[in-house]
């Protein structure tokens, strides 16, 4: 298929990317890009004070580099700047550590907007071999194998998604947020008689290579933000240990069944642990429990067997050959698809 601007007539797009210190995955990005079957009107980098090669990677590629100040940054505050600094109709939004599986994944994410009901798309999301194991189990149970349009919760991920930029004139994203400004964005959107339409098709690698630290730094702020959001909801000890159990006994099963729980189950002990003390240590108020978003965000993922995925047309990038020996071995990573969810 050969390439095309603005899929359906819907205008010219826009990919924004937020990156700090990506000169490991920038460049794999970057290059799934311009292999997509949708020509992207223009490529905007956000750069909050990457202090590696971040920066003379992206300039070999045809992109235009915002900087913001790392102390004036925030998620919410470095979309806005990028959006503003884009002219696209609708506004891709990528992590600087994501990389697309199929050449068509744009096309995919944005062909929910033939619906001019749809504020927001986002798409599908799996580890890399490096991940850890409950991180893409935490993956496999937030972004399934089949798509859904709408979606009656207001759950997406701009890690990999795209919005209308006429919806962003009428409210940005919260600036004041520690994270989650895309959920509360698509909360808006929502109470405005708009939708959210989830694209399994539209997959990509999302690298996380993060210590225990980190992990628990990435759930309080979540947990931080989502209270503000939601402050009706709540996370008590409780809560802590019976999801810890119950998360840590579903990646148990996982990693046994996959043969993997030797090597595992101690970076499974770590995620989970660090996933919802962080959790509980964001919250530390009480409140009335809803439980919607709870169970969406925390709860495991089960005990069923992953079926296997269906065949998709056509084939995947071919990033070593694209990206030569040097570049495409940086991350160690495949980008073979796997025959089920795991």
């Amino acid at each position: 298929m050969t390439a095309s601007k603005g899929p359906g007539g819907l205008g010219r797009v826009s990919v924004v990317i937020r990156v700090f210190n990506e000169a490991r995955h920038i460049e794999r990005l970057l290059q799934g890009i311009l292999q997509q079957t949708v020509e992207v009107d223009e490529i905007v980098i956000v750069d909050s004070g990457s202090t590696d090669a971040t920066l003379e990677v992206v300039s070999h590629y045809p992109a235009k580099v915002v900087p913001i100040a790392p102390e004036q940054f925030s998620f919410g505050r470095s979309l806005n700047l990028g959006i503003a600094s884009a002219t696209g109709d609708l506004i891709v939004v990528a992590s600087g550590h994501v990389y697309p599986v199929y050449p068509d994944w744009l096309e995919q994410l944005l062909e929910p907007f033939a619906d001019e009901n749809v504020a927001l798309t986002y798409g599908r999301q799996r580890g890399g071999t490096r991940s850890r194991f409950s991180e893409a189990q935490l993956l496999a149970l937030w972004f399934p194998d089949h798509s859904q349009q709408p979606q009656a919760s207001p759950f997406c991920n701009n890690a990999n998604a795209a919005i209308r930029r006429v919806l962003w004139e009428r409210r940005r994203f919260r600036e004041d947020l520690p994270g989650l400004e895309d959920l509360d964005w698509a909360t808006w959107a929502q109470s405005q008689g708009y939708s959210v339409a989830y694209k399994a098709e539209a997959e990509v690698v999302h690298i996380h290579e993060e210590n225990a630290g980190a992990i628990f730094n990435r759930y309080r702020r979540e947990a931080m933000a989502l209270k503000t959001i939601h402050p009706e909801e709540d996370f008590r000890l409780g809560d802590l240990i019976r999801l810890f159990v119950s998360n840590s006994v579903s990646d148990v099963w996982h990693a046994r069944r996959a043969g993997v729980l030797r090597s595992e189950w101690s970076s499974i002990l770590i995620f989970r642990l660090m996933q919802f003390w962080g959790t509980f240590q964001g919250f530390r108020h009480p409140g009335l429990l809803t439980g919607q978003l709870k169970r969406t965000f925390y709860y495991p993922r089960g005990f069923q067997s992953p079926s296997r995925r269906a065949g998709r047309d056509g084939e995947p990038i071919d990033y070593d050959a694209s990206l030569g020996p040097a570049g495409a071995g940086a991350m160690n990573d495949t980008n073979q698809v796997p025959e089920n969810s795991d």
